[in-house]
C-alpha cells in the first residue's frame, strides 16, 4: 500500500471512537466526539467553549489544573475521578490526557473511560469478602464446651490475620475447651498464610484450650510442614465427625478410670 499515514482524517478517527475524547487548550473545551456527547449528556455546542475543570468537584480542581499544566509537554499518568455530567449525576472514570498540536496551538486530548460497573463490583467482592471474613470466624458450637472453627476458601495473609486476632478472643467469649479447626474448605494456603493458622493452635494451647485438626489436605499438610509446625501434641484427623467420636471415646476412657 502506498498511502501515507499522514492522508488518515483524525479527526474522523476521533468522532467514531467509542470512548469519549475532549480536547481542550487554555482551559477550554475546543473539541469533543460523539461518544463524549453521550457521556456527558449534553451537545457538542453544549460543551465546547466551557472550561474542562467544570466537570470536576471543587477540591479536585487545584490538582487537575496542576494536571492539565504539566500535559502540555508531556502524557499525564491515568488517574481515577469522580466527575460530573451535564445532568448534574456523578460518575466515576478513569482519565488519560496527552499533548497534541492543533494547528500552531498546543492543546491536550483527554480519555474518559467510565469505571462505575467496575467499582461497583469492586465493592461488592469486597463486601462479600468482608461476610465471608466474618463467617469464617464464626465458631459453631456442637457439644458443650466443644465448637468447631470451619475454614473456608482461600485464606490470604490479611484473612489470615484476622483470624488469629479474633478466634482466641471468641473461644474465651464462648467458653469454648476444645475447639475442631476444620480445613476441609481450603483450597489455597501458602506456608507464610499456614503459619498465621498454626499460631491459632499454639495459642489456643496457651489458652488452656485443646484443639484438633480435620480436614488436612495434602498440600496443606505440606504448607505446615514447610514451616516447621508441630503437631505432637495435636491430634489430628479426618473429619469433624471423626473428631468428636475421638472425644468420645477419650470421655468415656475417662469414666472407665
Amino acid at each position: 500500500m502506498g498511502e501515507s499515514v499522514s492522508a488518515i482524517d483524525y479527526k474522523q478517527v476521533i468522532e467514531y471512537a467509542l470512548e469519549p475524547l475532549i480536547i481542550h487548550s487554555q482551559l477550554k473545551i475546543i473539541y469533543i466526539n460523539h461518544a463524549a456527547e453521550l457521556f456527558f449528556r449534553a451537545s457538542k455546542e453544549e460543551i465546547i467553549g466551557a472550561s474542562p475543570l467544570d466537570i470536576f468537584k471543587e477540591s479536585s480542581k487545584l490538582a487537575i489544573e496542576k494536571r492539565i499544566d504539566s500535559a502540555y509537554e508531556q502524557p499525564a499518568k491515568v488517574i481515577e475521578e469522580t466527575i460530573y455530567r451535564m445532568d448534574g449525576t456523578a460518575v466515576e472514570v478513569e482519565l488519560y490526557c496527552h499533548p497534541v498540536l492543533m494547528g500552531d496551538t498546543k492543546a491536550i486530548q483527554t480519555y474518559v473511560r467510565d469505571i462505575s460497573d467496575r467499582r461497583a463490583f469492586e465493592k461488592k467482592q469486597k463486601e462479600m469478602s468482608r461476610q465471608i471474613n466474618e463467617l469464617s470466624s464464626t465458631l459453631v458450637p456442637l457439644l458443650d464446651g466443644i465448637a468447631v472453627l470451619p475454614l473456608i476458601g482461600s485464606i490470604d495473609e490479611e484473612r489470615a490475620q484476622q483470624l488469629l486476632d479474633a478466634v482466641p478472643l471468641k473461644v474465651q467469649k464462648q467458653n469454648v475447651e476444645c475447639l475442631i479447626l476444620d480445613f476441609s474448605g481450603i483450597y489455597n494456603l501458602n506456608s507464610l498464610v499456614a503459619e498465621y493458622i498454626f499460631k491459632i493452635n499454639e495459642v489456643l494451647s496457651l489458652l488452656g484450650v485443646r484443639t484438633i485438626l480435620t480436614g488436612l489436605r495434602p498440600e496443606t499438610a505440606l504448607a505446615a510442614l514447610e514451616i516447621g509446625a508441630n503437631f505432637d501434641s495435636t491430634p489430628t484427623v479426618s473429619t469433624v465427625k471423626d473428631a468428636l467420636r475421638l472425644l468420645g471415646v477419650e470421655h468415656q476412657e475417662q469414666l472407665a478410670t
